[in-house]
């Protein structure tokens, strides 16, 4: 049985520590592969850049990643919105018997499954890896992930700063190519 360690989210854009967290989960054997599984419209109705960009950004996060061990998934945009794990969880269940599920998450997710729908379901369905967080209670004896996040990303750009430590470098080339997160578009929408 493949173990699959589902990375959803927003992705928007994806960062270095995604991929720092996928290189985690497959480089301590606590998956066989990654899944980026970017969201296809976000449940607490963030705003995002389209579908599209955000796919095709992890395409290029995952690039550099160990090879076929990384993908990018669309099973969210197939389900249509609105996104919810546990749907997603179910469907991967009945599509694909032969996964073994993990969802991949940081501590800072810990801190909001009660406002997950079905959290509990969703701890029946998949095995939950969490890494550390900065500024958010430890899972365990797990390393943190950079205090870095999409949000200061955007924030960066949007003043004119380049962010180029914290982003892919395809995954910058990406966003300036399509003049994403722009001062007019700050906020995420395209």
């Amino acid at each position: 049985m493949t173990r699959v360690a589902l990375l959803g989210g927003s992705f928007n854009p994806p960062h270095v520590a995604h991929q720092m967290l996928a290189l985690w989960a497959l480089s301590t054997d606590a998956a066989d592969e990654v899944w980026l599984m970017p969201c296809h419209q976000h449940a607490f109705h963030k705003k995002l850049v389209a579908i599209e960009h955000r796919r095709a950004m992890c395409e290029l996060a995952a690039a550099p990643l160990p090879a076929g061990r990384v993908q990018v998934t669309s099973v969210e945009q197939t389900l249509g919105a609105p996104s919810r794990t546990l749907r997603t969880l179910q469907h991967l269940h009945a599509e694909r018997p032969d996964l073994e599920l993990a969802l991949l998450i940081g501590a800072d997710i810990l801190q909001e499954k009660d406002s997950w729908y079905r959290f509990d379901e969703i701890e029946r369905l998949a095995r939950i890896l969490a890494v550390g967080r900065v500024g958010f209670p430890s899972p365990g004896a797990v390393p943190d992930l950079p205090p870095i996040s999409s949000t200061q990303i955007r924030a960066a750009l949007a003043g004119g700063e380049n962010p180029a430590h914290l982003v892919p470098a395809a995954v910058l080339g990406y966003i300036r190519a399509h003049q994403l997160y722009t001062q007019a578009d700050s906020d995420g929408q395209v």
